[in-house]
């Protein structure tokens, strides 16, 4: 069975020429939109080049996405809805894109009800029963019978009709569990023991504060690592210690020893970089790469390019979009006949 259907899985090269795992991303991976709007903006400025470089699509992976949703569904012709808490998410052009592109119904939790462990969509004809939920809504309002009973944004009695067996939500509940930083560092250890194979991709080292010497190395080296929230994202909350001031890095140091299971720390990486188009004219700027990938009972498909996010700001390791973050076009080529 499938619980992660989609990820989003973040790529860093370092200065020794070796890619890492920086971040699995399984919870509500986001950001294929801006892969392929970026797309659409090179195919009008650079379409010459797209041509004679023989570069692979992009635009394919909604319909990717849903032939793999109707795959995990293992129903011939399911009733898939994309479930979205809003317009005032940040995600929510992604959101309507996707279900435009996908030719599904974008609901929020008031269009969907739950009868006898059953969901089913409120529309003009009448109830319409839901096989497939693709929710880009966190577990915590999903629910909220089971999760926050406060949530206004999930469907009451989801969950129940979930464990019935009778929706198939993507990702699964629970997946978010793959996010969390403090588990990151037993990837490779869990790759291992369930599929008796090293990974070919390694994760970037990775002190546990939560551990005795680790903590005690962590505390001393402040200066020269990077230190993440276990439960931080979009690049918020973190100490990157070459550029931060004295000052910053006393006050950082109090919120570890308050709370040590709740940081990891990480080498300062000397992530690649890429000319970018700047105020100043074109120069070099940090990188990482975010391909996509769906998993179902029959293939795994992969996105042919990825979501690059670019740290605009010089000097900057910081890629994520809500910290002033960019986005570059990524192109994978075809290969030749004689290859």
């Amino acid at each position: 069975q499938i619980y992660a259907h989609i990820s989003g899985i973040d790529l860093v090269r370092n200065q020794d020429g070796q890619y890492y795992v920086l971040e699995d991303n399984l919870r509500t991976p986001s950001g294929v939109s801006y892969m392929i709007e970026s797309r659409h903006i090179s195919e009008q400025l650079l379409k010459h080049q797209l041509e004679s470089s023989r570069i692979l699509p992009v635009n394919t992976y909604p319909q990717m996405l849903k032939e793999s949703l109707i795959e995990c569904s293992q129903k011939e012709d399911p009733s898939i809805v994309v479930l979205t808490p809003g317009r005032y998410n940040s995600a929510y052009y992604e959101h309507t894109f996707l279900a435009r592109e996908m030719g599904v119904p974008l609901v929020h939790g008031y269009d969907l009800y739950v009868e006898n462990n059953k969901v089913f969509m409120r529309t003009v004809l009448g109830p319409h029963p839901v096989d497939v939920i693709y929710r880009r809504l966190d577990d915590d309002f999903l629910d909220p019978l089971v999760m926050n009973p406060s949530s206004i944004l999930g469907v009451p009695g989801l969950m129940a009709a979930y464990r019935s067996g009778n929706v198939m939500i993507a990702n699964a509940p629970g997946t978010g569990v793959g996010d969390d930083k403090s588990i990151y560092p037993y990837v490779g250890k869990m790759i291992e023991f369930y599929l008796g194979e090293k990974p070919i991709l390694h994760n970037v080292p990775t002190w546990i504060c939560r551990e005795k010497d680790d903590l005690s190395y962590v505390l001393s080296h402040l200066d020269e690592l990077v230190v993440k929230e276990t439960q931080g994202s979009g690049g918020y909350g973190m100490l990157i210690g070459p550029k931060a001031t004295k000052d910053e890095i006393n006050e950082y140091k109090k919120r570890i020893v308050a709370d040590p299971a709740g940081f990891i720390a990480q080498p300062t990486l000397a992530l690649s970089t890429c000319p970018t188009c700047v105020e100043e004219g074109v120069a070099p700027r940090h990188i990482d790469l975010r391909p996509f990938v769906l998993s179902s009972p029959d293939k795994v498909r992969l996105s042919a390019g990825g979501l690059t996010r670019v740290a605009l700001r010089k000097g900057s390791l910081v890629v994520n979009s809500s910290q002033g973050g960019g986005v570059k076009d990524t192109w994978v080529m075809q290969p030749s006949i004689a290859e």
